[in-house]
């Protein structure tokens, strides 16, 4: 099972009460998804987690750009709650194809994608779709997950009792019937 959730995090003019509101309600909709199930978040976290990951190595690489800010230390104390991963951060890239947001001569990162920990090794990349925008100022965000399908063996319990229906024919069948 595949999750995939989208956000759209509160802009840093915001109040501190909205933002903590959305992280609350993005918490409860992770929380809501068995763990054994995967989950990525593709989301403009309206944060800077920055470059380097001193002290946040399990859940961000060090190839952020720029400087964190309050939104972005937001996103990487989410990513530890949730024990979830920053995927941007994983792949060193040119500066730009990482940068996810440009307007008035400004560029950084607010889009993120984020993943359980224990898949991140299921994502082979990620890189920023340079021509590609999805609003004016923003860039696509994809990644590159390979995901091994299983087959569930059922177990005996789940499998059911068939039903010979030919086996009505036989006469022996049929008289035992009728007794009953």
């Amino acid at each position: 099972m595949l999750n995939v959730v989208s956000g759209y995090a509160p802009q840093v003019g915001c109040e501190l009460e909205e933002k903590e509101r959305f992280w609350s309600e993005l918490d409860e909709v992770i929380e809501s998804i068995p763990t054994g199930e995967r989950v990525v978040i593709g989301a403009d976290f309206n944060g800077h987690v920055g470059e380097g990951n001193t002290g946040d190595e399990e859940v961000m690489g060090k190839f952020g750009v720029k400087e964190r800010n309050l939104e972005g230390q937001m996103v990487v104390d989410f990513a530890k709650r949730m024990d979830m991963a920053v995927v941007n951060t994983y792949f060193q890239k040119r500066e730009e194809h990482s940068v996810t947001y440009k307007s008035g001569g400004r560029s950084t990162q607010v889009d993120y994608i984020l993943c359980r920990r224990g898949t991140l090794k299921e994502i082979s990349d990620y890189k920023v779709v340079v021509g590609e925008s999805v609003a004016r100022q923003h860039r696509m965000v994809v990644c590159r997950m390979t995901v091994m399908v299983c087959k569930r063996k059922r177990s005996k319990i789940e499998i059911e009792k068939k039903t010979k229906w030919w086996k009505l024919k036989k006469r022996n069948v049929v008289r035992t019937l009728d007794r009953s």
